[in-house]
């Protein structure tokens, strides 16, 4: 038997995503974000229009999807009610949002250059991505917007590549999955979530160092 809930948040299970971009003045901004999806060369992006990432992209048309294993997911929370933006909106600080201009720093990540963009990857992540923005448009009425990005340049830490291949190894690649605003690895929930603490989310916290 089926029931009509009237969900409130529709994240079924994606991979979370770090997303680096350079702020104005030149510094990194590091945002998580688990909204994309990806065909071909290109993926698509979806970010609040309140977020510095979208401003960033907005502006200076790159970024770097960075893809976090499963055993970042500290790195990642540690990050999760942060944000670049000095003025934190009302609602996000209800939430437990607060600003945070050096996020490598918070998430105890490492800045790594990039080929062919400004903004800088992340060391620790075995999947990097560098993007140009190609397009963006408005999404979920005046809130959101949907970036389609290019990959110019995907780096993958060796041990994941199939020998003699372009192919990513489906078994020794394990990200780090978001479902309903906890983190999942393996099939399993691995860490407490800031973020679920924050929007309130009705689920059981396991127990887990940070």
């Amino acid at each position: 038997m089926h029931i009509v809930p009237g969900l409130k948040v529709l994240y079924f299970g994606t991979p979370v995503v770090l997303i680096s971009s350079l702020n104005e003045d030149g510094t990194a901004n590091l945002a998580p974000i688990s909204s994309a999806w990806w065909l071909g060369q290109s993926c698509m992006l979806g970010l609040g229009n309140n977020a510095h990432t979208t401003a960033n992209l907005l502006r200076e048309g790159e970024c770097v999807l960075n893809l976090p294993s499963s055993a970042m997911v500290g790195a990642v929370d540690r990050i999760a009610l942060t944000t670049g933006k000095p003025a934190v909106p009302d609602y996000k600080v209800e939430q437990g949002y607060r600003y945070e201009p050096d996020k490598f720093s918070t998430a105890q990540l490492t800045e790594q250059a990039s080929d062919l963009v400004r903004a800088p990857r992340v060391a620790e992540c075995p999947v990097q991505l560098e993007c140009r923005v190609v397009s963006a448009h408005p999404f979920g009425g005046s809130h959101a917007t949907a970036f389609e990005v290019e990959v110019l340049r995907a780096h993958v830490e060796e041990g994941l590549v199939i020998p003699g291949t372009h192919y990513v190894d489906p078994l020794g690649w394990d990200p780090l999955i978001m479902k309903f605003c906890e983190f999942f690895g393996g099939g399993h929930n691995v860490h407490p979530s800031r973020l679920a603490e924050g929007w309130n989310m009705p689920h059981p916290r396991p127990s887990a160092a940070v």
